[in-house]
Parts: structure tokens; sequence; C-alpha cells
């Protein structure tokens, strides 16, 4: 392994980016920015009859904040630190944060007190089906508003080349998209199997289990999933293990 890994990372082109970037240098890695998705808003605004009112992004937020939306009375839960740190950061009071930062997890916060009420869940059209479920299992009433499209930008795939040529000492997928849409990327160039090889003899980090579900689903190994569902967490575990596990 090189004293300065490279670390290929897939977070949208904007402060997240830059972000995940200057953090993975910060930490010792030689970043391969490749943004998978791209946000394509609805204009739709959550609906105003709800009880609870769960986000699930920072971009969510940024949106509803754009489109003046007022939750009143309403009780505003975030599924996780970044996405009640955005909310504060456009003005909101966040009510409910889980422990853990994932669907399940909101789903045990808020299932002894949210049957017969009604919840709105505002996010994107790629949601896991599993908060729904889980919320309509506890008896509420849910219902779906979707924020934005998440889609793969033109142009992207550069990761899928260093992965082919076997130039990738770790990866940090954040979410079952940005799985989906690399091998769409290495497909379109041609590089599927030689990404999928080079990815074999790299470390693979993920964020989530249903990311990691999916990964291993298209043949990919998954070395890392961190406790924390949050990005700094996936560089540091991910770093940490391509420095003490050899491939």
């Amino acid at each position: 392994m090189s004293d300065t890994p490279t670390v290929a990372v897939f977070r949208p082109d904007d402060d997240r980016s830059a972000d995940s970037v200057a953090l993975l240098e910060e930490l010792g890695a030689d970043p391969v920015p490749d943004p998978m998705l791209a946000v394509e808003a609805t204009d739709a605004t959550p609906r105003t009859d709800a009880e609870y009112v769960i986000l699930t992004s920072k971009t969510g937020a940024e949106l509803v904040s754009d489109a003046g939306w007022d939750p009143g009375e309403t009780t505003v839960c975030a599924i996780g630190s970044a996405t009640a740190d955005a909310l504060r950061d456009e003005g909101y009071a966040v009510d409910i944060v889980p422990e853990q930062f994932t669907s399940s997890g909101l789903v045990a916060r808020l299932e002894g007190e949210v049957d017969g009420a009604r919840v709105e869940v505002a996010r994107s059209d790629h949601g896991s089906e599993v908060l729904l479920d889980g919320l309509e299992a506890a008896g509420a009433y849910v219902h779906e508003t979707i924020l934005y499209r998440l889609v793969r930008p033109e142009g992207t795939g550069e990761s899928a080349e260093f992965a082919a040529a076997g130039e990738l000492e770790a990866v940090c997928f954040t979410s079952s998209l940005t799985v989906e849409h690399f091998l769409e990327a290495a497909a379109e160039r041609g590089l599927r199997e030689a990404a999928l090889e080079g990815l074999a003899e790299a470390t693979v980090g993920v964020i989530g289990s249903p990311t990691a579900e999916t990964a291993e689903s298209m043949e990919i190994d998954v070395d890392v999933v961190p406790d924390e569902a949050t990005f700094d967490a996936l560089a540091r575990a991910t770093l940490e293990a391509v420095r003490t596990t050899p491939k």
C-alpha cells in the first residue's frame, strides 16, 4: 500500500463532495471524486396535515426551506445528525433524532408513539421501503412526498477507470444508488468486469446495511460498514482498514 492511498468518493458535486475530499486529504488519502448523484427537485413540499414530518437528508432540508415550508406544530424528525444539523441551519427546530441514524433506527424510535398518527415522509425517490413499512406496521397513517429525484450525472466514471487499472486502494459508497451508478458508469465504458476485479483488490467501505446488501448482490465484497452512518465515520473506518488489513 502507498503512503497516500487512492480513495474514490461518490458524493454529489457540491459542498458534500468538497467536504469529503477535504476530509480524505486531511486523513492522508488521495481522493478521486466521482459524483454519482445529482439532484432534480420536484418543487413538492410536505403535506400540512401530518402530526409527524420526517426528513432524511441535507438536500431535503434545503429544498423545503427554499420552498418556504412552515412545519407549524408538527413534530419534526430527522433521520440522523447531518439532516438535523441541516434543518437547524435552515432555522427549523428538530424534535426527534434516533440513536441509530438509519431507517430502522428511526422506526424503532417512533414505533411506540405513532399508532394512529399521520406521518409524512419527505425525501428522494430512492428512499428505503424499510421506513414506510416499519411505520405502517407501527400503526401510523403514512404518506410519502418526493422532494427530489436522484440521477447519475453525465460524464461520470473516472473512478471505474482507476478501479479497472488496479489504481484504487479504497472506495466509499454512501448509498445503494452510488453502487448502482458506479457499475452503470463502468458498463458504459466497457469496464464493468475489470472494475469489479479492481474492487476485489481494494477496500470497500459502505454506509449502512442496505448499501452493503446492494453491493454484495452486485458481486462486490464489502469490507467496512461503520457503526455510525456518516461520511466522517465511513472515511475514517475505511482508511483504518486500508492501513491495517492487507488485501
